[in-house]
């Protein structure tokens, strides 16, 4: 359509020429190349047929040229057929498509499968050429060519947009195509300017990296995940609905029937003018942002719901799209009071890809984007960064510089040990991220009776915070609520006259009920900011209730934070109906203060992952027991500060005491001391740094002898090399690639971090999606028969689902579960894995058998997870087809069919876990 009329018509007399001297009377195509630059022209080749691009020739200029080449071969004349050169006249401007089974992000490899959905867009100016239909079995044995779709229109431009259109609405789903990469063709901005040659593909290999498209085509199927998004979140209601949640994700499946079954409606604040302290940190700097606050005539508070509130409440269970639905109304509520919200670190980074099946960092710039005008604060845990051990120091620094990036403002910098190298190293890294530095004293005991941790000691490492490690602002972390009124006083008082131009920010826990009156008595000390929680996620081991704390302090020119109490009020009414209709069954079940707190110190942080674990390690209604041994555990350890890892360390060998009913005198024996848990052993090691005081002796040279280790000099991660992260990009992209999502530098920190549970995480992904948009009612109550739930696929485009039927078990332990999607019949083959483990309490064989030594039984080479089941019982399958496509060992993996022959029988669905040897099919 854009060849000058010269040049086509050269074009056209010479296919003339050769036809009129070859003798050819028939349809036929005469291929050219064209230089661009100077317009002379080459043959190339001539063929004697119709080729594939023939539906463009016919939608110009109207012509059936199937049908005329057969009448014309039966005897017809040009003539006859009304075919007069003068009369054909182009009727616009025609693009074809050919949608093809093949999956270009892996050099277009064919795919296989079954098409779970086949349906057309249609309309004027499209046309369809295809054999396609809902359950048919594409193979890789033949042509990938699965339709064409022509569009034709008044203008090139006009046939891009019909043919984009057309793209966008069609649906096929079950195996993987070619349309996000004919998308990425049809949106780049040479393609729509007809300004294309043969090195187009070349020039651009963007065009097949379907999920960093330069021009980034946002739409719902631009990418493989998007294409198989709904699919993939079907599947994870589908096996929810016939196996509930893992254990590990610890909720509570007798409370489930309290999990409301529509979203919680968001509250109602009015937007208010933006307050100042983001504005001054962004524009003029940490130090200046500080000046500020110390300036501040009255109290400032942090909100810690989005964090340690729920952390300490609820596991960490909280899900992003909770956190959304009030985010804005949170800045708007907190207004000028707020110094800062604190919603990242800590443990939500692990939960979040552990248990939520969620990124922490799209958490964080979701939030960011939502509440653009309050700091966000984060809690570092200085070498350790948001993980239980020690990393290269170049992870430190560039984590610190994506969360930056992303969104955090304020980092809490600790040391679970109060190390102050370990400090240094997280306070450095933050504050070259340009990001503000509270240095963090871990308070632990008592400053008013304690000999090893009084006024002395805290003084003395705030000292260094300041002078050494030149910090922006100085932290108190009570982890526990150990920080009763008086010792507020006096340790606020003592470093507020040591520190009076510095300031000062005091966290504690409610554990013991002393919450609000310990902060208004650090308030009235000198402190200038102090931390709580909507009143509906306060109290207990959570943080004391900023509504009653903004209450205490009400009509005190000194001390009066301005809180809106109506405005907050609205965002803790949405708190309580979040808490109680949908985390019901994240509860610890505790009712009450308890000033027991004084005597086994367990943070608050801690208190309610420590029960969930004693319950899965079988320690039911011993929890007692499990705090009388975390005291003595401390004792064992050194007397330490207890907070992340530390106090993993504390908790895991109380749960070992526990569990081996084991007294505090008989851990440190021939028989135990080689048995210790692991975090104990690297504790012990010095692999967390030194405590304060030294290591427990003789306890750690006996542990260290039995394992046969050395200790760790100086701080442990000073001796790692550093982490190569393009290595580390690389093989990441090489791994998930055209298979999940795309790679960002995100996801390379993540698993720097969290190598086990990365892995774990995108494993999810692969085969139920996304979950992060799903409303929590749909993400953590199975569906009932008849159910119908709705949510929004994260691109604007609403799901309407109905949980129809499941089927009884088959003899492969599976059911099939009936879906109806905006009116569309799916289906999915789930694994009953209570069916599976044999009758209960039985001890026959599982019905998951191990494979033969012969070509009839299809096993798993190695232990992984069935990404895609690509055959169903009943097909003929060749030698070398494609029958699984397994995730395994870092790597996806086909598992192949061993001989010709009849899939008799499939063991296994999309999802399920197998071992080594595990039989998965069997071939007549």
């Amino acid at each position: 359509w854009n060849l000058n009329d010269a040049l086509r018509k050269r074009l056209q007399d010479d296919a003339v020429k050769l036809g009129r001297l070859a003798g050819y009377k028939n349809a036929g195509t005469v291929e050219f190349l064209v230089d661009v630059k100077s317009d002379e022209h080459f043959f190339i080749e001539v063929n004697p047929r119709i080729q594939v691009e023939h539906t463009v020739t016919e939608e110009v200029t109207g012509i059936d040229l199937v049908q005329t080449q057969f009448r014309i071969a039966g005897g017809a004349t040009l003539k006859e057929l009304g075919l007069v050169q003068e009369n054909i006249k182009p009727r616009g401007v025609a693009i074809q498509c050919r949608i093809t089974t093949e999956n270009p992000e892996r050099d277009f490899a064919p795919d296989a499968g079954t098409l779970a959905v086949y349906r057309h867009a249609q309309g004027v100016g499209m046309r369809i050429d295809g054999v396609g239909y809902t359950g048919m079995k594409v193979t890789p044995y033949f042509d990938s060519l699965l339709v064409k779709y022509t569009a034709r229109a008044d203008s090139w431009q006009g046939a891009v947009r019909r043919m984009r259109r057309a793209l966008l609405e069609m649906r096929i789903r079950g195996v993987k195509t070619n349309i996000p990469f004919l998308l990425n063709v049809l949106e780049h901005p040479d393609f729509i300017a007809g300004d294309v040659t043969t090195s187009f593909i070349g020039d651009n290999p963007d065009l097949v990296s379907i999920g960093k498209s330069a021009w980034d085509v946002m739409h719902h199927q631009s990418t493989q995940d998007k294409v198989f998004r709904v699919e993939r979140n079907l599947r994870y209601l589908a096996n929810v609905a016939v196996n509930g949640h893992p254990d590990t994700l610890g909720a509570d499946a007798t409370k489930l029937h309290k999990v409301r079954t529509t979203p919680v409606p968001p509250p109602e604040v009015a937007e208010k003018p933006a307050p100042p302290w983001r504005r001054i940190f962004l524009e003029e700097g940490p130090e200046a942002l500080a000046a500020a606050v110390r300036k501040h005539p009255t109290l400032l508070v942090t909100d810690t719901t989005w964090r340690d509130a729920h952390q300490s409440l609820l596991a960490t269970r909280v899900r992003t799209a909770d956190l959304v639905a009030c985010a804005r109304q949170t800045q708007d509520a907190l207004g000028a009071s707020a110094f800062s919200v604190e919603m990242w670190g800590g443990a939500t980074f692990d939960v979040c890809l552990r248990f939520l099946h969620e990124c922490p960092w799209n958490r964080l710039e979701t939030l960011r984007a939502l509440a653009p005008d309050v700091p966000f604060q984060m809690l570092l845990r200085g070498a350790n960064g948001v993980g239980y051990t020690a990393y290269p120091d170049n992870v430190i620094y560039e984590f610190c510089k994506q969360a930056k990036k992303s969104g955090v403002d304020v980092f809490r910098v600790f040391d679970s040990l109060n190390d102050i190298d370990n400090l240094k190293l997280g306070a450095d890294a933050a504050k070259a991220a340009g990001g503000f530095v509270e240095g963090t004293v871990c308070y632990t005991g008592d400053v008013l009776t304690s000999k090893k941790y009084d006024l002395d000691y805290y003084v003395g490492l705030a000292t260094r915070l300041v002078e050494e490690l030149g910090v922006h602002s100085l932290a108190v972390k009570d982890m526990a609520g150990l920080l009763t009124p008086m010792a507020a006083e006096k340790l606020v008082g003592a470093l507020r006259a040591a520190f009076p131009d510095v300031v000062i920010h005091v966290h504690t826990h409610d554990s013991a009920g002393l919450g609000v009156a310990a902060m208004v008595a650090a308030a009235r000390a000198g402190a200038d900011v102090v931390d709580g929680a909507v009143d509906a996620m306060s109290g207990l081991t959570s943080q004391p209730s900023l509504g009653a704390l903004a209450a205490a302090t009400r009509g005190d020119a000194a001390l009066d934070c301005g809180l809106d109490r109506d405005a907050y009020s609205a965002i803790s009414s949405y708190w309580d109906d979040v808490r109680a209709t949908l985390y019901a069954p994240f509860e610890s079940g505790q009712l009450a203060t308890a000033s027991d707190v004084y005597s086994h110190e367990i943070p608050g942080g801690q208190y309610t992952n420590l029960l969930f674990q004693s319950r899965q390690l079988g320690l039911d209604g011993r929890f007692d027991a499990v705090k009388v041994a975390y005291a003595a555990a401390n004792r064992l350890l050194g007397d330490i500060p207890k907070v992340t890892p530390s106090s993993k360390v504390v908790g895991d060998l109380a749960q070992f005491m526990v569990s081996n009913n084991l007294k505090e005198e008989e851990v440190d024996t021939e028989a135990w001391v080689g048995k210790l848990p692991d975090s104990v052993v690297d504790y012990l090691r010095g692999n967390l740094g030194s405590p304060p005081g030294g290591f427990p002796e003789p306890l750690r040279t006996h542990a260290l002898a039995a394992k046969n280790m050395a200790p760790v000099e100086g701080r442990p991660g000073a001796s790692l090399p550093d982490w190569d992260f393009d290595e580390a990009f690389n093989e990441l992209t090489a791994k998930y690639e055209g298979t999940t999502r795309h790679i960002t530098a995100q996801d390379v920190l993540s698993e720097a971090l969290y190598p086990a549970v990365f892995a774990d995480f995108m494993e999810h992904v692969l085969v139920y999606g996304e979950l992060e948009h799903l409303p929590t009612h749909v993400f953590l109550k199975p569906l009932e028969k008849g159910q119908e739930v709705e949510f929004d696929d994260a691109r604007g485009r609403r799901q309407y689902v109905t949980y129809e039927s499941r089927s009884d078990v088959d003899a492969s332990g599976s059911r099939r579960i009936s879906m109806s999607v905006n009116g569309e019949a799916w289906q999915f083959r789930v694994t009953d894995e209570a069916a599976l483990a044999g009758p209960a309490g039985g001890s026959g064989p599982k019905l998951r058998k191990k494979a033969g030594r012969n070509d009839e039984d299809v096993g798993a080479p190695m232990p992984g997870v069935v990404v895609s089941v690509k055959v169903k019982e009943g097909d003929a399958v060749k030698k070398g087809e494609t029958l699984f496509v397994l995730s395994a060992m870092k790597m996806e993996s086909t598992i192949v069919a061993p001989k010709d022959g009849k899939v008799s029988s499939i063991l296994v669905n999309d999802g399920d876990g197998v071992e080594a040897e595990d039989l998965l099919a069997k071939i007549d």
